[in-house]
């Protein structure tokens, strides 16, 4: 009868035990305080249990430990992949576990042509990254030296850095979003470059040319107009160099192109500019390494997007007022 009583006590007690502990269990698994939701960056794959500590750091969850507990009874996944997930205060630690199988995805489009400052404020729009960051990046190729096949310059990367559409999460950072652009260099344009002699040179006229014309078949034209003035001594007068040097994309004011002082400033120095202007797409690329043959010196934007072409100031001059004709109508129309 004693030991039946013993047992009785002992039974009481372990129940009362494994109560409390349930009690105490169910406590760390409650929620936290609710909150605005938010980006959280892993920028490694790791265990759930390094992503649990990391989250109850960051607000998201009440206790690490327990939450394990409550996974391991759950048979959650036990890797994580590195990545952005969304997560706020207050969600339940299924909410939590499911959102962390799905890491955020967000398409990026990086026009051609765009140069470092203006691609670093798309960036910081999308949450990418700071603008500041991007840009303080890509002034230091040196950094990226070793991370890719082709040579980098040692400065600035403008004209390096692939226009395309990127998958860039949130908080993914300046120095991964530099990565894979200039991968997508090494594997989309350097094939096509390295057996040149002055790579930075065609990438220079190449920007150039991608920002004169709108149309693919009219960039071996714009090419070809490039390198007849530079071998007549000529300056090339193109207005993207202005912008460029301005740092600023607008319609320039009349006679404004030569109140902006500086080397990038085609109106007021001869020969090429110091670099690129912008990363330009393969189609100039390639218009710049096979430039069309002909005479023209001069063009003219038509509201079709195309040009006008011309050999000389008084036909250029002529162009000039048939574009205006042609815009003029389009406008009546």
């Amino acid at each position: 009868m004693k030991r039946l009583r013993i047992v009785l006590v002992l039974g009481v007690v372990l129940l009362l035990v494994a109560s409390g502990a349930f009690a105490m269990l169910s406590a760390a698994w409650k929620p936290v305080t609710p909150g605005p939701e938010r980006y959280v960056r892993l920028a490694r794959q790791m265990s759930l249990n390094q992503a649990l500590i990391e989250l109850e750091g960051q607000g998201i969850i009440r206790d690490a430990q327990s939450a394990r507990l409550y996974a391991k009874w759950k048979r959650t996944p036990g890797i994580i992949d590195s990545g952005t997930y969304q997560l706020r205060p207050g969600m339940t630690l299924d909410q939590v576990f499911r959102s962390l199988q799905h890491p955020v995805r967000q398409s990026v489009r990086i026009p051609e042509g765009w140069w470092i400052s203006r691609v670093a404020k798309r960036l910081e729009e999308k949450e990418v990254c700071s603008a500041s960051e991007y840009i303080s990046l890509a002034e230091d190729g040196e950094k990226f030296k070793d991370e890719v096949s082709f040579p980098v310059p040692s400065g600035s990367l403008e004209g390096y850095l692939f226009p395309d559409t990127y998958d860039l999460p949130p908080m993914i950072g300046a120095k991964e979003t530099i990565l894979r652009q200039l991968r997508a260099f090494e594997s989309k344009v350097w094939p096509v470059l390295k057996d040149h002699q002055d790579p930075n040179k065609v990438l220079t006229k190449a920007s150039m040319v991608e920002l004169e014309a709108a149309l693919d078949e009219e960039r071996p034209m714009v090419a070809g107009v490039i390198d007849n003035r530079l071998v007549k001594g000529m300056q090339l007068q193109i207005d993207a160099t202005v912008l460029y040097q301005l740092g600023e994309w607008k319609v320039l004011g009349p006679g404004e192109v030569r109140t902006i002082k500086g080397p990038y400033n085609t109106y007021l120095s001869r020969g090429l500019p110091p670099g690129p202007i912008g990363s330009p797409g393969l189609a100039s690329i390639e218009g710049v390494l096979n430039p069309a043959k002909h005479n023209f010196l001069y063009y003219v934007a038509r509201p079709n997007r195309s040009h006008f072409f011309s050999v000389t100031y008084p036909e250029h001059q002529a162009n000039i007022r048939r574009a205006r004709l042609e815009r003029e109508a389009a406008e009546a129309n």
